[in-house]
Parts: structure tokens; C-alpha cells; sequence
């Protein structure tokens, strides 16, 4: 007997072939069988001819602790996400060196937020034990973050790194990847990742070799940097020997509208050439950080604290105000082209801070009365520096491209923060894909855009028998009607849920219905290493 049977669906694999009509059986947890199924089954769901897919993939976002406090993940779940992929841009809780934590919580918590359960690990490999323990509803899977590295070796330091520096972090990274991790993901637009040489990073990439492990890349500069900022990290993956996932990509500012064909064929070149690279992409026109990082890169040195003492020093500040008024030579002023009015606060930390939710900048200095680079300043020692934003920086024809590409993946790059006015990407990611890109602009077909979400992202970071509808695979499944399916967040209502996901399934547990949770946590932590897939390679199962 089948534990459930779908019946009567548009069945799109994953695979990117068409979809054909049909019905699907889970046992076990497992994809028992596909096609016209004569079974009895504890539950049978008829999908009215509505399309069946694999689970969507989020291979990008920051829930790192979220899902200590909200297991079951209901924002993702609601959208049809099975599996989200943490640690990324060098931003983790782990590992740790006890002496360096609140460096650690100062570097990440804008990004990934707070959990109320205490920080019991010091490894990666501790961390994934603790997230495994929750069982949160969803799958989840992880990079070891170079950020979190470093600070662990040698805190805030802006110089390369020692010999014996340098081992330490190689070892925590080894280790990382021997208790499951996927691979290595950096952040060089954020401090400390952006003192790291690409020499360095190469060294360290090296190690991950034995691993197959994954190299994820929030590149250096996005705006007027960005082609020699790819150049960079192709560099690094092909002196190492490592695959390349390229974070978000997108032309930030006005003045660099148009540079993703550049990027795009960069990429396509080092294709053709044998380097293993993709990338992924948001599908919005508004990207969302941290305010910290629209400072240049010397204001972050030693940490927030420090940078919070510099802000008090008058001549620091005539500084920092002189350099974000222009464009600069040597890294990348987000501002300078789009102005303050294109940076809104999506959260702050203190009940001051919140009243500024879903204001803009230059907003908030007309009712200050002060300059808009002050009031940026000023929120920041408000609110010791725990500030988020939302910036709108980007052309829609660029975002168009990259998601639209054949070798890119969509994501969130949802933060971990979800109080305030977080980025709408959050609640509506992949019921945009299908309402936008599908069924409105017909940029891509349905297939297409499943495979995106789906197959691609679960090969990519090795997820194992998931991203499929085959049998033996994981039954990570969502019905969903493609008539309706559309996000309803939006930047100043961003919480509310997408319409059109009807089911969600997660190892063939029932997790959603009608976007209300059942309350279930069936979810498992994917350890890259786990299966023997029977070719020699080693995967979760």
C-alpha cells in the first residue's frame, strides 16, 4: 500500500522534458512510482490536472538560526520550498573561536539574525549537529563560510594571513567537510573577507579539492568592479581546481545598467573553456544587506565596535562623507549612482530604529533635518550597527538576463531577519518566477522554470536523489496550480503569503495545505557525503 497518491497531475520532472499527465506514488518516504497508478494508498490527493513538481530548492538564503526559532518555516513552505541552502556569502555561526564570538554575532546577526537557543557548537560540523537535532520542517543543507573562518583564525585583522593562520583554516574548512558540508562560500564585498588576497583564497580552495567541494562566491564588487571582480574568482577556481557558483549576480548602479551581457559571457567563455560555473539570481530589482556594508572598507577593520568608535570621531566622519559622495577607484560605493532614496531601513534593532521601517534614507534625513550620509551614520551608532536594508540598485532588463539564463539558478538570498519590512523575496520568490517568467512574460517555459528550482540546484550542490520526480528519489514534492500562482508580498507589505501552492511535501510528509502548516517536521540535514550513489561518489541519500 502507498502511503500517499497523487492522481490526475501535470507531472513537470525536473528534468526539463515535458510535462505529461499522470499520477505519482509515495512510500517511505521515497518516489515509489510514476505514471498510471492502480494502488490503494492511505492518501489520495486528486490535482485536478494542476502541475506536480520536485520540491523547490532555495540554494541561497540566510536562515542559519532562523531555523533554531522557526522550524517550520512557514515563509518558505508557503512557497513551495523543501530544501534551503545556508552558510553563504562567508556569513555563519560557525565555526567559532569562544574568545572572538561577539565579533562572530557583530559580523553576522544583520544578515542571519538572532536565535533565543545559545550557541552550544564551535565547528561547522557541531553546528549541522545542533540544526539536525531540531529537525526543522524542511531540508537543509550548508556551506562553511570563510568569513566565519577567519574571524575564527584571526579576527577583524586587515593583512593576509600567517602560515599558521592559514592552517587553522584549512582545518575548520576540513572539517566542515568531512561532517557534510557542501563546500565554501566567501563574501569580499564584507570585511574581514574583503582583506583576503585572492592568492590566499586559491590555498584555501585547495583544500576542498579531496571534497569536491563547492566554491560560493559573493563576489567583490557587483557595481562599477564587477567584470574584474568575475575575472577574480574565476581565477581562484581555476587556479584551484574548484567548481564556481557566482551569488547573486546582478549590475548594481545606475551607471553599470547593461554590464550582466558582459558578465554573462565572461561566464559562458569559462564554459567553454572547462571551468565548472553557474550562478544564481533573485528575480527583483532591489537587493537587501546590511547598512554597514555601503561604508568603505577601511571604516570596518577590527569589527562593528570599532567602526562604531569611529563614527564618533568628527574628522572619521568628514571622511567617510567625502568618499560616499563619489564614485570610487578601489571598491564599490553602492549609493553613489542611485542615491539614499534608493536605501530603505527593513530592520533595526531598537524600538527608535523600527520607526524608521520601511523608510527611505533620504526620508528619514528630511525628517531629521540633517544630511542623508549623517542620518545613515547615525542610525548606525543608534542602533549598534544592526541595521538592514533594502536597495534598489538594479535594472529589470538585467535581472530578466540573469534569471533567464540557462546556466543560472534562482534563489532568495532571503535574510534571516524576518521582523520589520524585510525584502519581499522572502515571501514570494518562486511564485514569482512562475507568475512573471511563465505565465505573464513568457520568458521561460514551465519546465524550464521548474528545472531552475529544482534538478539544477539539487545536482549543482549535491542534494543527493532529490530535485526529481523518479522513482527511488526523495519524495520532496509541491502542487501547484499555474493559473494562479503569483507572489503577493510587496516592499511595504512583504509578509503576505503567495497564492497557488496548494500542497507541499517533504520526504513524502504532508508539511502544507492551502498555505497553512500541518505542523510536521519531516525535514533532514543534508550531509554531502552520506550515499554511495554507486559510482564512487559519496552523496546524501
Amino acid at each position: 500500500m502507498l502511503d500517499v497518491l497523487i492522481k490526475n497531475g501535470r507531472i513537470v520532472d525536473g528534468t526539463g522534458n515535458p510535462w505529461v499527465y499522470g499520477d505519482v506514488g509515495i512510500k517511505d518516504g521515497r518516489i515509489a512510482c510514476i505514471g498510471s497508478i492502480d494502488a490503494e494508498a492511505r492518501e489520495t490527493v486528486d490535482a485536478g490536472r494542476k502541475v506536480v513538481a520536485p520540491g523547490f530548492i532555495d540554494g541561497h538564503t540566510h536562515s542559519d538560526l532562523m531555523l533554531f526559532d522557526q522550524p517550520f518555516g512557514e515563509a518558505k513552505m508557503s512557497q513551495g520550498v523543501t530544501t534551503e541552502v545556508v552558510g553563504n556569502c562567508g556569513l555563519a555561526p560557525a565555526p567559532l573561536d569562544p574568545a572572538r564570538i561577539e565579533l562572530l554575532r557583530s559580523y553576522i546577526e544583520p544578515v542571519v539574525g538572532r536565535a533565543s537557543k545559545p550557541w552550544t557548537w564551535r565547528t561547522a560540523g557541531e553546528y549541522m549537529d545542533a540544526l539536525a537535532a531540531v529537525r526543522p520542517a524542511e531540508n537543509v543543507a550548508t556551506y562553511v563560510a570563510h568569513g566565519s573562518l577567519r574571524i575564527a583564525a584571526m579576527g577583524f585583522e586587515k593583512r593576509p594571513a600567517s602560515k599558521a593562520e592559514l592552517a587553522v583554516m584549512k582545518d575548520l574548512l576540513e572539517e566542515g567537510l568531512r561532517a557534510g558540508a557542501i563546500g565554501l562560500s566567501i563574501g569580499l564585498l564584507y570585511a574581514p573577507g574583503s582583506y583576503t588576497t585572492k592568492e590566499e583564497l586559491a590555498e584555501l580552495c585547495g583544500a576542498m579539492v579531496p571534497y569536491r567541494g563547492l566554491l560560493a562566491a559573493h563576489i567583490r564588487g557587483e557595481g562599477n568592479h564587477l567584470i574584474e571582480s568575475l575575472k577574480e574568482v574565476l581565477w581562484i577556481a581555476e587556479r584551484s581546481g574548484v567548481p564556481l557558483q557566482v551569488c547573486h549576480l546582478k549590475a548594481a548602479g545606475r551607471s553599470n545598467w547593461g554590464k550582466t551581457s558582459e558578465a554573462l559571457e565572461l561566464l559562458a567563455d569559462a564554459r567553454a573553456r572547462g571551468v565548472d560555473v553557474a550562478c544564481d539570481v533573485y528575480p527583483y530589482d532591489a537587493g537587501s544587506t546590511t547598512l554597514t556594508t555601503l561604508l568603505p572598507p577601511w571604516a570596518l577593520e577590527g569589527g562593528i565596535a570599532a567602526t562604531l568608535g569611529r563614527l564618533q570621531d568628527p574628522s572619521v566622519r568628514a571622511r567617510l562623507k567625502a568618499e560616499l559622495r563619489e564614485e570610487q577607484p578601489d571598491w564599490d560605493n553602492l549609493v553613489a549612482s542611485t542615491g539614499w532614496h534608493s536605501v530603505y531601513v527593513s530592520a533595526a534593532a531598537t524600538a527608535g530604529g523600527r520607526a524608521c521601517e520601511g523608510k527611505h534614507i533620504a526620508q528619514i534625513a528630511e525628517e531629521r533635518g540633517v544630511d542623508p550620509i549623517d542620518c545613515a551614520l547615525d542610525l548606525l551608532l543608534e542602533e549598534g550597527g544592526n541595521v538592514s536594508i533594502v536597495y534598489f540598485h538594479m535594472a529589470g532588463t538585467d535581472v530578466d538576463r540573469a534569471v533567464t539564463w540557462e546556466h543560472s539558478i534562482v534563489i532568495s538570498d532571503s535574510l534571516g531577519c524576518v521582523t520589520g519590512k524585510p525584502h519581499p523575496r522572502t515571501y514570494g520568490t518562486f511564485p514569482r518566477l512562475f507568475a512573471k517568467y511563465v505565465r505573464e512574460e513568457k520568458k521561460l517555459s514551465l519546465e524550464q522554470a521548474v528545472r531552475k528550482v529544482t534538478s539544477f540546484p539539487a545536482q549543482r550542490f549535491r542534494l543527493g536523489r532529490r530535485g526529481l520526480l523518479l522513482p527511488d528519489y526523495r519524495a520532496d514534492a509541491v502542487l501547484f496550480d499555474p493559473d494562479t500562482i503569483a507572489d503577493g508580498a510587496t516592499y511595504q507589505d512583504p509578509a503576505r503569503a503567495p497564492t497557488g501552492i496548494e500542497r507541499v511535501w517533504v520526504n513524502g510528509v504532508s508539511t502544507m495545505t492551502e498555505g497553512r502548516s500541518l505542523g510536521q517536521r519531516p525535514g533532514e540535514l543534508i550531509r554531502a557525503r552520506s550515499r554511495d550513489c554507486g559510482c564512487g561518489h559519496h552523496f546524501q541519500s
